[in-house]
């Protein structure tokens, strides 16, 4: 239902001049977050391997068949 709203208001947008700009100054703004976002999350500390969770959803069960 989101990407239908999203599509339906760019193609709405789009029609004119201003709404052009209003797009590609949208596009730019999350093109820099997702960027810093990427950035951040390379940056961040990675757990030692076998250290264990905290959290009770963090958790992995066995899945029937092996399957994951």
């Amino acid at each position: 239902m989101k990407r239908i709203l999203q599509l339906v208001v760019t193609r709405w947008l789009a029609r004119t001049p201003i709404g052009m700009v209003v797009l590609g100054l949208g596009w730019l703004f999350m093109r820099k977050r997702r960027s810093d976002q990427r950035q951040q999350a390379q940056t961040q500390v990675r757990r030692a391997p076998g250290r264990r969770s905290d959290d009770a959803y963090g958790r992995r069960r066995p899945v029937a068949g092996g399957r994951r």
